[in-house]
């Protein structure tokens, strides 16, 4: 069965795909593909792509049910940092996805705590099992699993009431002179490609510190402290501020440090144990081509 989605147009101008990529939780592709196949009609007949939208036009969507993804047991090698009959932490490697998806519908984190774990969280869908937060495919480090739904909503609230911690280390493009800055600004997906995450007006709130850890000729070495959880948040972040992280593929610049993608480190995490109230705190060294790489600047310097 279908979802129905009804937008009216009111001041908006333009080809149908953009004002609908605007508005929309949707991608602009998918809502190409979409219109391909009929599932877009303006005043009861379907239209094309370049459709220009009116004022008043009625547009109604039909949009299919998503694929169902059949989540497999895999036998991938997993750095279990920690666990219990409530919680576990992963130490996730640079290149995994976290959780399956239409692009990654096997070979992530979640496969792999379905073969090592006999008990996940159900809270998520059925393809996030025990994932409380995510980190992106190309950021490594640690990641906390709930292994029950009681677990899952008491992570979630600490996430949720800040009173969780997360530090991360990154290489950042040029040099920051001053020891220490905090960056409040909102983040929401982007008006120019809705695949990227930018500082927006009517974003939602994001707060990233951040500490200078080391200096190089033309990079900088630093810790960040999350107090929010956007999406790409450290990366939008410090794109924003002038100092785009090394290796970025979607928010740096092309000449840059070699490597599999940006140079992030999710290296601390702390929590409270959802049952005996414990302090925990959690601590991952950075992935070896992240430590040659700085031993290669020092001795460049």
């Amino acid at each position: 069965m279908n979802n129905q989605i009804e937008v009216v147009i009111r001041e908006e101008k333009g080809r149908v795909d953009k004002v609908l990529a605007d508005r929309l939780e949707a991608s602009r592709s998918q809502i190409q593909q979409w219109l391909k196949e009929g599932a877009v009609t303006c005043q009861g007949e379907p239209i094309r792509a370049n459709y220009k939208v009116k004022s008043g036009d009625k547009l109604v969507i039909q949009v299919p049910e998503p694929e169902v993804l059949d989540l497999e047991p895999e036998n991938i090698p997993l750095t279990i940092v920690y666990q219990d009959q409530d919680v576990a932490v992963i130490n996730k490697p640079q290149g995994m996805v976290v959780h399956p998806s239409a692009g990654h519908p096997n070979g992530t984190l979640v496969n792999a705590l379905l073969y090592h774990m006999t008990d996940l969280s159900s809270i998520n869908d059925v393809v996030r099992p025990g994932i409380v937060h995510r980190i992106d495919k190309d950021t490594s480090g640690l990641l906390m699993i709930a292994k029950n739904d009681h677990a899952h909503e008491a992570l979630a609230k600490q996430l949720k009431d800040k009173t969780s911690l997360r530090k991360y280390v990154a290489l950042v493009h040029g040099n920051i002179s001053h020891e220490k800055g905090t960056i409040n600004a909102p983040i929401g997906r982007s008006k120019v490609n809705r695949k990227m995450q930018a500082v927006q007006e009517d974003g939602k709130p994001a707060v990233t510190h951040f500490t200078v850890l080391e200096r190089f000729d033309q990079f900088t070495l630093v810790e960040l402290q999350l107090e929010t959880g956007r999406t790409h948040q450290i990366r939008v972040h410090m794109q924003y501020i002038g100092f785009p992280l090394a290796g970025d593929p979607v928010y740096g610049p092309k000449k840059t440090l070699k490597g599999n993608g940006q140079f992030l480190h999710a290296k601390l995490l702390g929590f409270t144990h959802p049952t005996t109230g414990e302090s925990m705190v959690f601590e991952a060294p950075l992935p070896e081509l992240f430590a040659e790489t700085l031993k290669k600047l020092r001795k460049n310097d």
